[in-house]
């Protein structure tokens, strides 16, 4: 499938949007003050060890202490868990204990896998990975290894071509590498040149790791500009355009010099209108931050974002271009699997997913649909998985969470609502005001009561609510006045003692 990939850059903030048949399909955001920290490696400091969760939080100077498990951290004893070959014959060795292989205070060269999410801190791996252009180089290890997206057929091939290459014309020695999908059809001297380059910097990272303190960065992983070469570019990329004259001449001379196949494709942008306008793609981005999303057919989504998992479920609306009622579903279910896919890539949402198509009667029905939305699903950069459809009719999938969603990234938590989505109704906070009146009431014995309260709320006292505020106010033998503030939410009163 054609994609054109379109840059927005400014000082602050770097947006980029990769489309598809004129359609958004991911969108890449990273300000300058909040720039993503999968990729950097750091000297970490030990900062307590937890035997019973077999994890150790790490310092490595950020605002919140990361987390560290005891399967990302190798020893020199087994390597890496999970990740060293073993005989088939021969049992998996028993892993350490954490207790066993860090104490507090040590100081551990640590990489960011998982950028800070909510409250957590970001996760951490003590095995070393550093992505160059064709190559990935892992150099605690000697696995010598091929992209699972290159056909099967080919991996055999390329892994003994590369296996030799290593061994043979690279310098410097050590390390396993893997090759990347846009490594495929690299020649035997551009492999060479990148092995070169990617042993170069772990020569640095090593040399500044005996140089500095602990909880220092040792490296950083590129930025959005230049990971849009190395990592978002395709044989199927037709253009890629940036608004930007002096950071297209950065990335153009970035480009020459590690990924010459992507410049040819590069091109600076010097339309009057917007970049993002040719696409309509702040409306896209307004769309995605909304529950709802509108299919062609009249059907529609709704999207739900927790903190646990995310739900979509998939209605027929409007839709009745079918001859019968299971056609009408079979087809809105179709169109769902394929928006749904492109929403999860647009919102970038993670973690555990409930998809709720709507039921069908038919088998083969049920079998299109999940054949459709997996399709969809494998278009993915991001690792994804998808169950059968359950018992209730629900379809249970996982996709990989690296990095904070859409809406977490340029959201945040309502203060009328705190996150909830919803407030009381003004009736609901005028019981609530006569309620806390009466229990005031039994405790203290002033001249007067004053509710202080949202307009909407005061107007409900003085019509409907008037003759229960007058019912109190006898009862408990006081006046109670009412003041309007504006500045209140509907949740938010006060009840003054005069």
């Amino acid at each position: 499938m054609q994609q054109d990939i379109l840059i927005n850059w400014s000082p602050q903030e770097t947006r980029v949007a990769v489309v598809e048949h004129g359609a958004v399909q991911e969108l890449h955001i990273e300000r300058t003050l909040e720039r993503g920290l999968v990729g950097n490696i750091y000297l970490g400091k030990v900062s307590r060890v937890l035997p019973g969760m077999q994890s150790t939080f790490i310092d490595i100077g950020l605002e919140r202490a990361a987390f560290l498990h005891v399967a990302d951290l190798m020893t020199p004893f087994t390597g890496h868990a999970g990740h060293k070959s073993q005989d088939a014959d021969t049992p998996p060795p028993p892993q350490i204990p954490i207790e066993k292989q860090v104490f507090e205070g040590q100081a551990l060269m640590v990489q960011v896998i998982k950028d800070p999410i909510g409250t957590k801190g970001a996760r951490l791996s003590t095995q070393i990975s550093i992505a160059g252009r064709l190559l990935v180089f892992l150099p605690q290890d000697d696995h010598i290894g091929v992209s699972q997206k290159i056909p099967s057929q080919q991996r055999d091939e390329l892994r003994q071509r590369l296996q030799a290459l290593v061994g043979e014309r690279a310098t410097g020695g050590g390390g396993g590498f893997i090759l990347r999908t846009n490594g495929e059809d690299a020649t035997d001297a551009e492999l060479a040149e990148d092995i070169a380059y990617l042993r170069k910097t772990w020569a640095l990272i090593k040399s500044a790791s005996t140089r500095l303190p602990p909880k220092s960065l040792l490296h950083q992983d590129l930025d959005l500009l230049q990971r849009v070469l190395r990592d978002l570019v395709s044989e199927n990329t037709q253009t890629i355009r940036l608004d930007s004259r002096e950071q297209f001449e950065k990335l153009h001379a970035f480009g020459r010099e590690f990924m010459p196949a992507s410049v040819e494709k590069l091109q600076h942008y010097k339309g009057e209108r917007p970049i993002f306008d040719l696409f309509s793609i702040d409306e896209e981005v307004a769309k995605a931050l909304g529950k709802r999303v509108d299919l062609k057919s009249g059907g529609y989504l709704i999207v739900d974002q927790t903190e646990a998992l995310t739900t979509v479920d998939v209605n027929t609306g409007g839709y009745v271009g079918a001859r019968n009622f299971d056609d009408t579903i079979f087809k809105t279910n179709l169109e769902a699997a394929q928006a749904i896919a492109r929403q999860l890539r647009l919102r970038n949402l993670g973690g555990i997913i409930i998809v709720d198509f709507i039921d069908m009667v038919r088998e083969d029905h049920r079998e299109a649909v999940l054949g459709e939305f997996r399709k969809q699903l494998g278009r993915d950069r991001v690792k994804t998985s998808a169950g059968s459809f359950s018992a209730l009719g629900l379809v249970e999938m996982t996709r990989k969470r690296t990095r904070e969603s859409l809406a977490h990234m340029l959201c945040e938590p309502c203060e009328v609502c705190a996150g909830k989505g919803s407030v009381k109704t003004a009736r609901s906070v005028t019981y609530d005001i006569l309620r806390e009146i009466l229990r005031e009431a039994r405790q203290f014995s002033p001249r007067e009561f004053r509710i202080v309260a949202s307009p909407k709320v005061v107007e409900l006292f003085l019509d409907e609510e008037s003759q229960h505020l007058a019912g109190l106010s006898d009862f408990i033998g006081k006046p109670i006045s009412l003041q309007a503030e504006t500045s209140m939410a509907q949740e938010q009163y006060d009840i003054v003692l005069l």
